[in-house]
């Protein structure tokens, strides 16, 4: 067996973050192993081709995400215990690209992401990143199946 010594969960921040960390939680204890927490934000319009518009619309763009970064490092501190190793990434880009990238510059041994419970026809006309990890990733996967209700 693979020694564990990197995590990397991915998330989105919704109410199932507390399924996907607590899974995190108990590997990073049982194999002493740091998390990695990842969120990945929308890339900034100009990266895709877009005007990066006036100076006001960046500043609005830098204030989210911000804000976005202070959510994900009280998450990160709110739900770990305290001896574990842990940090929270925000990164802009490409949802599935990003997080391989990001896997593969840490190290990761383990993913970890939440899967949705959609509808055939929700799968077939959008993309399923969980899915797409699966076929991207060169570690091991550990998709967690979430409800929201």
């Amino acid at each position: 067996m693979r020694e564990i010594k990197n995590i990397l969960v991915a998330i989105d921040f919704n109410e199932t973050v507390g399924d996907l960390l607590s899974y995190a939680e108990a590997l990073a204890l049982k194999f002493e192993a740091k998390v990695w927490v990842v969120h990945v934000a929308e890339p900034n319009p100009d990266f895709v081709g877009f005007e990066v518009g006036p100076q006001y619309v960046r500043d609005v763009k830098a204030d989210e995400l911000r804000e976005e970064h202070r959510k994900l490092q009280t998450i990160c501190d709110t739900f770990f215990d305290e001896s574990i190793e842990r940090e929270a990434l925000l990164i802009q880009g490409s949802t599935v690209e990003t997080v391989v990238e990001e896997a593969k510059k840490l190290q990761s041994d383990l993913l970890i992401v939440g899967t949705h419970k959609h509808s055939f026809f929700h799968d077939l006309f959008s993309e399923n990143v969980s899915l797409e990890l699966l076929k991207k990733a060169e570690i091991p996967l550990l998709a967690i199946p979430i409800d929201e209700d």
